[in-house]
């Protein structure tokens, strides 16, 4: 577990973790350590407040939670459908919105709706197989990309895409549109099952003024 006395944040890198930090500024959590572009830091500490803080990829976090590595974290709703590890998810934060989308071409429109057997391209294949086989009851092959998915239709690889979508332009831009909605998207709070036991006062505490600033 992390050390005795010290609340661990594992954050999501980028603009989520600026999100949360504005945030938490606003409850008077300060780690300027972290403002620094060009550190090599791994781990921030606030003596203070004896609040310590890493970032992470985005998938990673909710594994850092899990474990005990990091008491607490801050990531989106998609890597936590995605990751599926035993953490309590406590809180919407109510940034980094958008929405897990099926998409493609307009013409693949008639094989979602006719359950036709379809190729389905996605970084998000735990997603997209509940999706399709426990909400929809079709039976697709799904093809795991890490890069462009919307490449898979423009190329023939796959029928439609299960991605994330925030405006949508660059579907446009390549011809494709949103065909059906699996599930809107947000930053979530994710906490350790056994913080939440052996840190119960200043978690709660710490959820209670978020909720209230929110």
């Amino acid at each position: 577990m992390a050390e005795q006395g010290y609340l661990t944040f594992a954050l999501g890198k980028g603009r989520l973790a600026n999100k949360t930090l504005e945030l938490f500024e606003q409850l008077g959590i300060h780690c300027e350590e972290m403002k620094d572009k060009n550190t090599r830091k791994l781990i921030f500490v606030n003596e203070e407040q004896k609040l310590r803080f890493f970032l992470a990829k985005g998938p990673d976090v909710p594994t850092y939670v899990e474990y005990g590595a990091a008491d607490i974290g801050i990531v989106g709703s998609d890597t936590i459908l995605e990751e599926q590890r035993r953490v309590f998810e406590v809180l919407d934060l109510g940034f980094g919105k958008c929405r897990m989308c099926v998409c493609g071409p307009a013409g693949a429109r008639e094989l979602l709706q006719h359950n036709e057997r379809i190729r389905v391209a996605t970084k998000y294949p735990i997603i997209a197989k509940d999706y399709f086989y426990n909400q929809k009851h079709q039976t697709v092959d799904i093809i795991k990309l890490n890069g462009s998915v919307e490449l898979g239709p423009i190329v023939g690889l796959s029928d439609v895409i299960v991605d994330i979508v925030e405006t949508g332009s660059t579907l446009r831009e390549n011809g494709l549109e949103v065909l059906e909605e699996i599930c809107p998207l947000s930053a979530r709070m994710i906490v350790n099952q056994v913080s939440m036991q052996m840190e119960t006062e200043r978690i709660r505490h710490l959820i209670t003024s978020l909720r209230t600033l929110l």
